[in-house]
């Protein structure tokens, strides 16, 4: 999770994320290129003495200044591209969750098993057992195996909500009436917070989101253990 003073992005726990940063990095590289090629032309332009007298007839100049935005963008198109279509694509996922908002928890309802849905709410700071975090630690996490496909079915009941984990690269708006889609895969187990991303109401700050990541056996074991 975020630590204070952090700069960059939660670490990868999915390989979409993962993804997601190296293009990131990509992106960032380039634009720090550009950002330091305008600082020298326009400090060189501010510093010297010389100066040129045909100003007004630099066709290669044009050339150049049309033809190298037009190589950038392509350099950054493509591989965004090639993100978006992969956060996009669903092959056979292992388990179907549904998530629901509400004002203010979440209802998660495991659509592959008979009865197996609950909602989970914030706990509340005097209840906080020791080393839990505040605001962000809640009753009942939605618990998913790793290293397996997971389909996310979102959607909201009264008012807009989004269902978001930075650490597995997923954002994805609950709209009352509509059915979002969105898949992820665990690379390591572990807990992992998140918080809805859309003003929903008074108490929209607490509403957190708690995914925990476990071994396919023990996942068989903790729905065996919810369905008794």
């Amino acid at each position: 999770m975020a630590h204070p003073l952090q700069l960059g992005f939660q670490d990868a726990m999915s390989p979409i994320m993962e993804e997601l940063l190296h293009f990131h990095d990509h992106t960032l590289m380039i634009v720090f290129l550009i950002s330091t090629m305008v600082l020298y032309i326009i400090t060189s332009m501010m510093t010297t003495k010389l100066t040129h007298t045909n100003t007004m007839n630099a066709q290669e100049v044009e050339i150049i200044w049309t033809i190298l935005p037009a190589i950038v963008l392509i350099t950054i198109a493509l591989p965004s591209l090639r993100v978006l279509y992969l956060m996009d694509e669903i092959n056979n996922p292992y388990l179907t969750i549904k998530a629901m908002g509400h004002q203010w928890c979440w209802t998660y309802e495991y659509t592959d098993y008979e009865n197996l849905e609950f909602d989970s709410y914030m706990i509340p700071t005097q209840d906080l057992p020791k080393g839990y975090f505040r605001l962000l630690e809640v009753d009942h996490r939605m618990v998913v195996p790793m290293e397996s496909p997971i389909r996310m079915l979102i959607s909201a009941e009264d008012v807009l909500h989004s269902w978001a984990m930075p650490s597995l690269g997923v954002k994805t708006d609950a709209i009352p009436g509509r059915l979002n889609q969105t898949t992820f895969t665990m690379t390591r187990p572990g807990i992992f917070y998140g918080q809805c991303s859309e003003i929903c109401g008074a108490n929209h700050s607490f509403m957190p989101i708690v995914v925990e990541s476990i071994p396919l056996k023990h996942f068989e074991n903790w729905s065996s253990l919810m369905l008794s």
